[in-house]
């Protein structure tokens, strides 16, 4: 009898093993998504941590051109431009930047052969000081490292991949952290230091986790309004209600960003890009075009220079008039740096006053009227919808900006916490491995479904696409192509554990 007793009993702790969440189960996602996500974190981590400085940094590798020694007075800021466009021949205007010294030089963006120039220009002699290609500047390398992995859109892509693999593996870490029926709070909130082995490394890992886990969390979500894939899929979304239908004013993938104009202004099939831009990133005309007296332009870039009036075209002489007119009204307007000034992306005589700086909320853009020296029109986060608003937040806090050196403190220490995390990870798979196997948890002898599980799933599927998909497909290997490879799911830890052979808990 007390036998038996003692068989329902192993049977039942079974069978509540195997209702869901089953930890074994839970451990074995986390395992896998771990394995696939780690790399990806210490990338993200390290980049994400240079470009929470990118302020900093710029401010830094602009400092020599803040400080020059002028002996005349500042050249009109039309002069400037004229100077930009003949030390990048064959270029066209496309912004103006003012400096942020009085003595700094003007940086000024032109469009040549697809590719945009940043031109510092001395402000009294008109010497082009530096010409570099704006995407090649060292915070747009880390930018695109850090979110495309130099790889464009099928880099995003990926980086979007390994993000939604991380919502799974924190929140099933989570549930392996969780503490079940613990009476001391070392190895909970705190790593027991004195321990040494396999305890030792398992309390950093969980423990630093648990700590950096909401911010991850945050973190990874907020970065995904960027990605290739998730990006176009949140705007499909915000498009199906007229409040906030529109294009996206943050990039998406390795489109331009809309950082400039009104909502309601039509845009062109590159979003983002203003006309001036357009023009600039347009291949050159013939070389037999007649050519201005103006070095490096054609007519036609000269008619792309300068938006079109009621009148039907405006020269390039009363275009670079109204430069010099608006940017003293910028002066004054006193907007965060940086500050672009350009026409209007949809021609007409209006020009534009932009903050671009990084904490988003604080953004404003101002249409002006050069001959009259008013503002016709102000854009500025209250007039935004809800979504926009809440993604703008969301996206000045995931770089450090929304509320300043505590805000990149916090993340600072997040990003050095997963490193750790990652680190510690490692160290705990790589001495628990069999020699001959990955070393991925045992699979239940039997699994049973759980309707609670799929509704989980189907949730996080919804949410990220992208982990939907690739969850799909890995389903289908396994049922199609590794039944095939005995030895291939033996390695894998998906054999039952009969024939895959002992391997220690966790």
């Amino acid at each position: 009898m007390s036998v038996e007793k003692e068989t329902m009993t192993q049977s039942k702790s079974t069978d509540a093993r195997r209702s869901w969440p089953d930890y074994t189960a839970v451990w074995r996602w986390h395992f896998y998504a771990g394995l696939f996500c780690l790399p990806f974190v210490c990338w993200l981590s390290l980049t994400g941590s240079i470009y929470l400085f990118r302020p900093d940094i710029e401010a830094w590798l602009d400092r020599p051109y803040e400080s020059l020694h002028l002996d005349g007075p500042r050249a009109a800021p039309s002069s400037e431009a004229r100077a930009a466009i003949a030390a990048v021949p064959g270029s066209v205007f496309s912004r103006y930047e003012p400096p942020a010294t009085p003595t700094g030089a003007a940086q000024i963006v032109v469009g040549r052969d697809g590719h945009l120039f940043r031109v510092y220009v001395q402000p009294d002699t008109l010497r082009a000081l530096k010409v570099e290609r704006d995407d090649h500047r060292v915070m747009e390398l880390v930018s695109h490292l850090h979110g495309e992995l130099l790889l464009g859109d099928r880099g995003s892509m990926l980086v979007e991949l390994a993000a939604s693999w991380a919502v799974v593996m924190i929140l099933t870490g989570l549930y392996l952290w969780f503490p079940r029926g613990a009476t001391r709070l070392g190895g909970v909130l705190y790593p027991r230091v004195g321990r040494s082995g396999r305890p030792f490394w398992r309390d950093l890992h969980a423990v630093t986790a648990m700590w950096v886990s909401i911010v991850t969390l945050f973190m990874l979500l907020s970065g995904l309004p960027w990605a290739s894939n998730w990006g176009k899929y949140l705007t499909w979304v915000r498009n199906h209600w007229s409040v906030t239908a529109g294009q996206p004013d943050w990039p998406v993938g390795t489109e331009a960003p809309l950082t400039l104009g009104t909502k309601s202004a039509p845009h062109s099939s590159m979003p983002g890009m203003t006309a001036a831009e357009m023009a600039a990133m347009a291949p050159p005309v013939a070389k037999s075009a007649p050519q201005s007296s103006m070095p490096g332009m054609t007519a036609a870039e000269m008619a792309a220079m300068a938006p079109p009036d009621a009148q039907g075209g405006r020269s390039l002489v009363q275009a670079f008039q109204a430069l010099d007119k608006v940017v003293p009204l910028a002066a004054r307007l006193r907007l965060p740096r940086p500050v672009w000034i350009l026409p209007l992306p949809q021609g007409g005589q209006d020009w534009m006053i932009s903050s671009q700086v990084q904490d988003r909320p604080l953004r404003v853009t101002y249409t002006v009227n050069p001959g009259t020296s008013r503002v016709t029109k102000i854009e500025d986060f209250d007039g935004e919808n809800i979504v926009d608003k809440v993604v703008n937040v969301a996206v000045a806090a995931h770089e450090g900006q929304l509320f300043g050196r505590l805000n990149q403190a916090i993340l600072l220490l997040t990003a050095a916490g997963l490193v750790l995390v990652s680190i510690s990870g490692t160290v705990m798979w790589w001495r628990r491995r069999p020699a001959s196997m990955l070393g991925a948890p045992r699979r239940a002898a039997q699994s049973s479904f759980s309707a609670m599980l799929a509704v989980v799933i189907a949730a996080l599927a919804l949410l990220l696409p992208l982990f939907g998909l690739s969850l799909l497909l890995v389903l289908a290997i396994d049922r199609t192509l590794l039944p095939r490879l005995p030895s291939a799911r033996r390695w894998l830890g998906l054999a039952p554990p009969s024939a895959a052979g002992r391997c220690s808990n966790r």
